[in-house]
């Protein structure tokens, strides 16, 4: 895990619909859930929020201090303005040292010394991510900034990495599948003939992620590839 990322916020008692005139002076309204007990509502500036939600995403650890008082978190969910995609809402869970917690981790690709693609790639292939981060659970201080997978291994059309690729550390505990699939290699046309079928264009796209408002965008990349691989046979 990388250095501490911390958040000075103060409590605030604008709830509901008043809190559009906090999101017009700059300021990100949110909660802090506290083990069951009462929720703290906060609020911060909005550069202020952005840059250690960038930083931590839903892995690393956060320690927010509400009016002097300090809490580890976790950020557990983050609403965007669907118009200009603007962050409007953050929710932070509290975390105890001593107790496995719930993270998103990002995946991704280590490749050789001296490159920056895979085999695949280098060969002209596509290679279509169709997953970006995983649920994993571990103490706060096991859980890692990313996870990492050899992309040195896709070299031909078809070959894939799943979860049980992945380079797991000690401590830290997979809750999804082992045989989920991670990246996929194609042929171009192929992938391209599978994205006029579907009416898109997935090869493109970001896959989405639970921070991401674009909430089609994984469903769509994940049937194109359906559609190419059943055309690869």
């Amino acid at each position: 895990m990388s250095d501490q990322i911390t958040l000075a916020v103060d409590t605030r008692d604008t709830l509901g619909k008043a809190v559009k005139r906090l999101r017009r002076e700059g300021m990100v309204p949110g909660v802090i859930h506290d083990h069951g007990k009462a929720s703290v509502h906060i609020q911060a500036e909005y550069q202020a929020v952005h840059k250690v939600f960038m930083a931590a995403g839903r892995h690393h650890p956060v320690e927010v201090t509400a009016d002097g008082k300090k809490f580890t978190t976790i950020i557990k969910s983050v609403t965007f303005d669907p118009r200009r995609n603007d962050m409007s809402h953050i929710v932070f869970g509290a975390i105890r040292a001593n107790e496995k917690v719930d993270a998103e981790i990002p995946v991704h690709p280590a490749y050789a010394e001296g490159n920056d693609a895979s085999p695949a790639e280098r060969a002209g292939l596509i290679v279509l991510v169709q997953t970006t981060s995983v649920a994993v659970k571990a103490l706060p201080k096991d859980l890692p900034d990313a996870l990492t997978y050899d992309a040195e291994r896709l070299v031909v059309v078809g070959d894939q990495v799943t979860v049980a690729d992945l380079q797991v550390p000690v401590g830290v505990e997979l809750e999804v599948d082992a045989e989920h699939v991670l990246v996929t290699v194609f042929e171009p046309s192929a992938l391209a003939a599978a994205n006029d079928d579907a009416g898109g264009d997935a090869a493109d796209e970001p896959v989405a992620t639970t921070a991401d408002t674009d909430t089609d965008a994984a469903p769509a990349a994940g049937a194109a590839a359906d559609e190419a691989a059943k055309s690869e046979k």
